[in-house]
Parts: C-alpha cells; structure tokens; sequence
C-alpha cells in the first residue's frame, strides 16, 4: 500500500519515504537525508531531521523530535547520522539527536520502547528490547546493552555505560557503569542487589541466577577491589559462560562501576 500522507503534513521531495504502509499524520514536518522505512507510523506533530536513517515498523507519536543536530556545543557542522533499527516505539516528546563529529552515529537497535519525554543524546548507542521509562535521559557518548530498564527520571551521565538486564529506579543518578544483571538505585546510584525477577522472566534458570549472585557477592560484599573480584568470578565453574558479559563489561570499563 502506498505511503498515506495527511495533506498538513510537509515532506521535503528529498527525503525517502518507502511505498509500503507508511502513515504520516497532520502536521507531521520531514526533512531532506530522512529515510523512512516501511510500515512506520508518525501520529501528529512529529519532525524527524536528516541525515537520519529509520527502518521498519517504528511508530512516532505525537511531539517527537527525532533526529535533529547534536546538542553538543562542539559541534562544528558536517554531516552527523541517526541510524534506527526496526520496531521501536517512541511515546510523546521523545528527542533522539544525531551524533557531534562528521561521520559518527548516534545508533538505536530493534524493538525498544521510549516512553514520553526520554531523551537520547548524540553518539549513543542503544541497543534492543530496552524500555526506557518516562523523563529517563542519556548524556552523550552513553551505551546501554540489551533488556535493560531504566526508570523515570533517571539520568546517565556521558559515557557511561548501562550492561544486559540491567533495571534502574525511579530518580537514579548515574555517573559510573552499572555491570550487567544488576539493580541500580539512589543519588548517586549504588548497585542494589541481583535484577532476580527481570533475569526470571527472561528465563534464566536458577543455577545461572545463583551463579549471577555469587559474582554479586565477590564484587559488592567481600570488600574485594576489581581485579581480584574478577579474579574470584574467574574461578567459579561456569559451563554455560552466563558469567561472560559481566566479566568483559568490568574489565574494559573506563569510568569504573557503581
């Protein structure tokens, strides 16, 4: 079905705009570089900016502002790139920004959910099945894994990095990594204790969880410093390499974990 453009909507004739399915609703303002993938949905008053690349399924609602220059007062012009899997959906007011430096992306994966207000700043890296819940607000450079949650009102300080399962709680201040699997809260964030019910509903079995814990334990309950905390998860029989992503992640960090 060919694209369904309300006659208020204004669509510059560079922008791509696929032919299957695509809905962009009244007052909707699209500009040259935007490439809009099949089946998305853009309610009202949504203004995606290019150069922006989005693919297929995305729904926009109302207010949205997708894909406008980087906030960063660096930037000193040159063509910067959103890039937008497939899937997502972006409630009302949300802001996704290109990145600073001429060639570089801000990029967003597959099938997250961006409740109203959130905020994704330039060079991100999102990645997928991430709910981001209302007010929640990433500075620049910020990476989160797959099937984190982070909370209302959460703010992450530039480049900071957010690992797997991770949830956040409501008004957590974030200035350090959060390593996967775990629970974060306060101002300033600490690491609460083992995200149990989230690695439950993504089918963890029970020896992975208590696998998870004792790592939780070596790197927040025996007053271990980093190396020797990994060195003691290092040790732990894991067969299925469930301990991995953590063990990478506290390794490579550069602003250090909460």
């Amino acid at each position: 079905m060919a694209a369904k453009i309300h006659p208020t909507a204004i669509v510059d004739p560079a922008a791509e705009i696929a032919d299957d399915d695509v809905e962009i609703g009244p007052y909707c303002v699209i500009y040259a570089g935007v490439k809009l993938g099949a089946g998305c949905w853009l309610q009202n008053n949504v203004t995606i900016d290019g150069p922006c690349e989005i693919g297929e399924r995305n729904r926009f609602h109302a207010y949205c502002s997708i894909g406008q220059r980087t906030q960063d007062l660096k930037y000193e012009g040159g063509p910067t790139t959103l890039r937008i899997g497939d899937d997502n959906t972006f409630r009302e007011f949300c802001t996704a920004n290109r990145a600073t430096s001429p060639g570089n992306a801000t990029v967003i994966g597959n099938s997250n959910n961006f409740l109203a207000y959130s905020h994704v700043a330039h060079d991100c890296i999102v990645g997928n099945h991430i709910i981001f819940s209302n007010n929640s607000t990433l500075g620049g450079h910020v990476s989160i894994d797959d099937h984190a949650i982070i909370g209302g009102l959460t703010g992450i300080h530039q480049f900071c990095r957010i690992g797997s399962y991770v949830i956040t709680g409501g008004f957590t201040k974030i200035v350090q990594d959060i390593p996967p699997y775990m629970i974060a809260d306060g101002n300033p964030a600490k690491v609460r204790a083992v995200n149990v019910v989230g690695l439950q509903r993504h089918d963890f079995s029970e020896d992975a969880i208590r696998l998870i814990k004792k790592a939780h334990r070596f790197l927040y309950r025996e007053n271990l410093n980093a190396s020797d905390a990994l060195e003691a998860i290092g040790e732990l029989k894991d067969p299925e390499k469930i301990l991995t992503p953590l063990i990478d992640f506290v390794s490579t960090t550069e602003r250090g974990i909460h």
